[in-house]
């Protein structure tokens, strides 16, 4: 008989820990919430014929970009919980290294990322009836979509294992959240007539990256402003990876 690997092991135990209603509450119905309330809300202040269904075919590639930031949130919480717990150090006195709990996390934060993508386009094909997009617009945004979920899953991970408090790692965790969320092109597109420290905001902002993939891919235009966006992408993902493993495999097992 075949043993089920390690890593996979790790991935069914991090997913049936998160998905419990509470956690899918936050993974999927705030992101589904936006599509929902922004989507008609600022559609119907476009004022022009189809301005909803315009608004929603914009927006959709930016809410598919965002699950990359919520799935973020899941490798960073399970390392704080389980180091708070007891549940990190218990896992390494069994048959996983500290290398196999990594890659358990990182891979359940790409597979979020990608599933939670996947649920809002389903979600805006009920809203909109169609989307016009090809298969390879999809592939990129795809594909974007899981380097962001590395991104953000290191990020998070980097965060969980600095913070030794609960509630600064939560209080962190949410102004992370809406700062990247809200200065980003998820919602809207930038303009150079916002304050000159939003347009920073927007420019550094890794989500405004993928946003910007996910949205070219489906429209098929890539603006040649852009195009450097996914290799830094790609570069600050590699960056923030390797800290958060450095920060993490030196970091107490434990808490208690």
């Amino acid at each position: 008989m075949v043993e089920t690997p390690a890593i996979l092991k790790l991935m069914y135990r991090n997913v049936k820990v998160n998905v419990d209603p509470g956690t899918l509450i936050i993974l999927v119905g705030l992101p589904a919430m936006y599509l929902v309330f922004f989507g008609f809300g600022f559609g119907a202040m476009i004022g022009t014929a189809g301005g909803t269904t315009a608004y929603l075919t914009f927006l959709t590639p930016g809410i598919m970009s965002f699950q990359c930031l919520m799935a973020g949130t899941v490798g960073g919480s399970m390392l704080w919980a389980d180091r708070r717990w007891g549940m990190l150090a218990q896992l390494l006195v069994g048959p996983f290294t500290r290398l196999q709990y990594l890659l358990g996390i990182m891979l359940t934060s790409l597979l979020f990322g990608l599933a939670g993508g996947l649920v809002m386009f389903f979600g805006a094909l009920l809203l909109i009836g169609s989307l016009n997009v090809t298969l390879w617009g999809m592939l990129t945004a795809f594909g974007v979509i899981a380097v962001g979920s590395i991104f953000f899953g290191s990020l998070m991970l980097l965060i969980a294992g600095l913070v030794k408090s609960n509630n600064a790692y939560n209080s962190i965790q949410i102004l992370v959240i809406f700062v990247v969320n809200f200065a980003s092109t998820v919602f809207y597109s930038f303009s150079t007539k916002l304050p000159l420290p939003v347009q920073v905001l927007f420019q550094v902002n890794p989500l405004t990256y993928v946003a910007n993939a996910a949205r070219g891919g489906f429209e098929g235009v890539f603006p040649a402003s852009d195009v450097w966006q996914v290799p830094l992408l790609v570069v600050e993902t590699i960056v923030v990876l390797a800290l958060a493993t450095r920060v993490y495999v030196k970091s107490d097992i434990s808490f208690v």
